[in-house]
């Protein structure tokens, strides 16, 4: 499953996250955190259903 995000460095929309993790925050959100080719850090904000789909395709989850 590919995860994309907004690379604040670059500007750049629709970024794919390499590395990505799906993390869930303490108040039972969920973010998805990778890095770009920039070698910027990308976090995107994602709700549960997503959160879940990215998991079952095969991307870790850390809980925070």
């Amino acid at each position: 499953m590919e995860i994309t995000g907004y690379c604040v460095k670059c500007k750049e929309k629709g970024v794919t996250l390499s590395n990505a993790k799906i993390h869930e925050t303490k108040n039972g959100r969920y973010m998805a955190k990778g890095t770009h080719t920039c070698g910027t850090t990308v976090c995107a904000i994602m709700n549960k259903e997503k959160a879940t789909a990215a998991v079952n395709a095969g991307v870790e989850l850390v809980k925070d």
